[in-house]
């Protein structure tokens, strides 16, 4: 498709998308154009992440797959990716490549950072591997649980198969991470019906299908809702220890708190990527001989400073679900996550925790330093620091995102990224109001 076509659908989908939003779990538009786009090709691209380095590490020597009986590759696969294991989160809800072996008492383990996300199932053919590329999105990758699988030292394969699922209106029309949350299944049912969820959800509405350990005091969430538990009514657990057979199994947690940030992170991970996407299907300069006319350089404007002012919206938290208590959880995540990241010269960093009220002390996401965010092109990423100014200096006037940010919260997100971030624009040492 020429890319100009692409251009009123574009815009016509940023208009649907804000009329549909309260009914859309993303809460945002979705992209229309083509993943083989010239300016995309995200088939054949080059690729930069971390599944890359591990690929080339595996290749030279400098890292090593060892099999385990029981789990195959999992143990060494987390520690060349540098996912810990205190990530963990367990699924039975059948919603996976390797669905047919799913069940609460056989649950698929997740497991995280910001640049990668590993699925495991025990007994299953592969690990699953979803890697956040620099400019191709979430691309994903399987190995083979077999130690004869290959004669040479072990390697992620791309898996298109996966596409399947992870290109959705709830990924936003981009190869993207999905957080569902799932009804229990009727007698009638294989798996019940799944909904994807955002940080923009109540607890209420989050995490069936998935045992949660950990402590949301009096607010419920959806999770636990398992046989073994027999109807316990709060169904609040410590560890998962005795609810299924867990030889195998890295953790005895499925933290609450990873949970939280997962659910964040994926809905923010997608955003980057349709960000960038729809700035390269839009920008002139990488189709030519094409040139744009003034009134088709003044659509992209408007499109991307609609797709920047999702961003922000999502990147600012300025519609996320304030939690009603304190949420704590048990597997050391939230500890280390809090000490993660960049810190400004007060010691203060975008990873930590708030935990009450909120996901975060300091509401900015830190995927602000990703690497996709690094490589979002000029029209993408030009809008969105725009509108962070107009956010945090207190230019906006509108309520809601009064109500979402104090002048304290804005300050300190503001002095954060002027000592953290590298290529913040000039404007930003402006002091805020």
């Amino acid at each position: 498709m020429h890319w100009r076509t692409l251009l009123p659908l574009g815009l016509w989908l940023f208009v649907l998308g804000s009329v549909w939003a309260p009914v859309d779990a993303q809460r945002a538009g979705a992209f229309m154009g083509s993943s083989n786009d010239p300016a995309i090709m995200y088939s054949t691209a080059p690729l930069n992440n971390a599944v890359v380095e591990v690929n080339k590490q595996l290749q030279d020597g400098g890292a090593q797959l060892t099999f385990d009986a029981r789990s195959g590759f999992l143990r060494s696969a987390l520690e060349a990716l540098q996912i810990p294991v205190d990530s963990q989160l367990l699924v039975f809800s059948r919603t996976s490549l390797q669905r047919k072996q799913i069940s609460d008492q056989n649950p698929r383990a997740l497991f995280f950072n910001d640049r990668a996300a590993l699925g495991w199932v025990r007994g299953g053919d592969v690990l699953e591997v979803a890697a956040h590329d620099e400019s191709a999105g979430v691309v994903f990758y399987t190995l083979e649980q077999r130690a004869d699988a290959t004669t040479g030292p072990p390697q992620f394969k791309r898996a298109f198969e996966c596409l399947a699922c992870h290109v959705t209106g709830s990924t936003l029309g981009v190869p993207g991470l999905l957080m569902f949350s799932t009804t229990r299944p009727e007698p009638s049912q294989v798996s019940g019906l799944p909904r994807a969820i955002d940080h923009g959800d109540a607890l209420s509405r989050r995490f069936g299908g998935w045992f949660v350990t950990g402590r949301t005091g009096s607010e419920p969430h959806m999770g636990n809702d398992v046989a073994a538990l027999g109807g316990r009514a709060d169904r609040e657990l410590g560890s998962v220890e005795g609810l299924f057979d867990a030889d195998g199994y890295r953790a005895l947690s499925s933290d609450i708190v990873a949970h939280l940030v997962l659910t964040h992170q994926a809905g923010m991970t997608n955003l980057l990527t349709r960000a960038g996407w729809e700035a390269r299907a839009a920008d002139p300069s990488l189709h030519p001989p094409f040139t744009p006319t003034p009134g088709e350089e003044a659509r992209i404007a408007l499109m991307m400073s609609g797709v920047a002012s999702e961003v922000v919206d999502y990147l600012l938290f300025i519609d996320e679900a304030k939690l009603t208590d304190r949420v704590r959880g048990g597997s050391g995540f939230a500890e280390r996550f809090s000490t993660s990241g960049p810190r400004d010269r007060k010691g203060r960093s975008l990873y930590e925790l708030d935990l009450n009220r909120r996901l975060l002390k300091y509401p900015c996401s830190y995927l602000i330093y990703s690497a996709a965010f690094d490589a979002l092109p000029p029209l993408a990423k030009a809008p969105i620091y725009r509108r962070m100014w107009e956010v945090l200096s207190g230019q906006e006037q509108d309520p809601r995102y009064r109500a979402a940010l104090s002048r304290a919260d804005r300050q300190s997100i503001v002095e954060i990224l002027r000592d953290t971030k590298k290529d913040l624009p000039r404007y930003f040492q402006d002091v805020t109001r």
